[in-house]
């Protein structure tokens, strides 16, 4: 087995240490899986994926993450109830629905809803959304099985969208 030597610094040192505390001595095993990772999330990002975390279940108590890139994004309301989806391309060619289900009768009445009304940060994006609902997450293999779950001009979104690269270069 071929053998690499690696230079650390002394204000780096702590840091190797606590790494091999925590992984009972294999060092080795713990850098390769480091660098793996590392390669395949600027790898992801050089091919326009994010990491994306995604909240599920009642009032998105659970979190589940993975590489992937937005391609549409749709919140339809009435007054029974919200919804909220949105559609993402894996970096492994999946299709994940995201959406959140709403019912108005369940909004949390303790909290101050004038006051959220007049809070700027809300409006503009800075507050997460509420942390009402249900969240749910399906995968499918194709574009074509996801016609049916989504609304309609989402999903012509999507098509559009989803085999064109995140950006286009131009040599302009």
């Amino acid at each position: 087995m071929p053998n690499k030597t690696i230079y650390v610094s002394d204000d780096d040192l702590p840091l190797f240490q606590r790494a091999q505390e925590l992984v009972g001595g294999n060092l080795s095993g713990t850098i390769v899986a480091a660098l793996r990772r590392y390669i395949e999330l600027e790898e992801g990002r050089a091919e326009g994926y994010e990491e994306v975390v995604l909240r599920l279940g009642h009032n998105g108590a659970r979190q589940v993450r993975f590489s992937g890139r937005l391609l549409g994004d749709l919140q339809e309301m009435d007054g029974v109830r919200l919804e909220h989806f949105k559609v993402y391309r894996s970096r492994k060619g999946k299709f994940v629905l995201h959406l959140r289900r709403s019912d108005w009768k369940d909004y949390p009445t303790e909290t101050n809803w004038i006051k959220d009304l007049t809070n700027w940060r809300k409006m503009l994006g800075v507050v997460p959304d509420e942390e009402w609902g249900e969240f749910t997450m399906d995968i499918y293999d194709n574009l074509t099985d996801l016609r049916g779950r989504i609304p309609d001009k989402l999903y012509a979104r999507v098509a559009d969208l989803a085999d064109r690269p995140a950006v286009e270069d131009l040599d302009i």
